[in-house]
């Protein structure tokens, strides 16, 4: 199997999403974050807030040295990053269960021709913050069946990045190969 090396990641095109976590607790979760957006070459993580910063062992524990190929920035405050990533250009969706969000899998479709993407991944316990959601566009939600109406945030995010994955490459390759 061919794996790229750090220097190969860091020059080989990304996936045109950025990971925004706020003020995300787990040293764990956060690893994990980094590594599923190592395995689907996601552009960019926003640490926000109290999210902590690698170099760290517990981040290292879970991320396997993706806190080294993975791009990233700390910002004390998640709503300017936000507001930073749409004065770039930026479709910004909170991944949570609010009114009108968009259910993956069901009515995704809609998000295929919008690149560059930013999710934001809340708190643990709090989620995204009040004001952050109020600048979003949009809010994306994993459809959930069983009595607990959450997921831990490293699951939530691994789920969403494949979706973005799915809508940004491959189904863009799919449709130019059926052309």
């Amino acid at each position: 199997m061919h794996r790229l090396s750090v220097d190969e990641f860091r020059s080989s095109e990304k996936l045109p999403l950025t990971v925004v976590l706020d003020n995300v607790r787990s040293l764990n979760n956060i690893g994990s974050v980094f590594r599923t957006a190592d395995a689907f070459r996601v552009e960019h993580i926003a640490l926000c807030g109290i999210t902590a910063t690698p170099p760290h062992r517990e981040i290292h524990k879970t991320a396997l040295g993706a806190e080294d190929s993975v791009a990233w920035s700390h910002h004390d405050d998640t709503a300017a990053c936000v507001r930073d990533l749409k004065n770039r250009g930026y479709t910004v969706y909170a991944v949570e269960i609010a009114h009108d969000s968009i259910k993956l899998g069901t009515q995704a479709s809609s998000l295929r021709s919008r690149s560059p993407m930013a999710i934001v991944l809340g708190n643990e316990i709090d989620g995204v913050q009040e004001e952050v959601m109020a600048l979003c566009d949009g809010a994306l939600e994993i459809p959930q069946e069983g009595t607990k109406h959450s997921l831990n945030v490293s699951c939530a995010a691994a789920i969403v990045i494949w979706e973005c994955y799915k809508m940004l490459r491959l189904i863009p390759t799919i449709t130019s190969h059926l052309s």
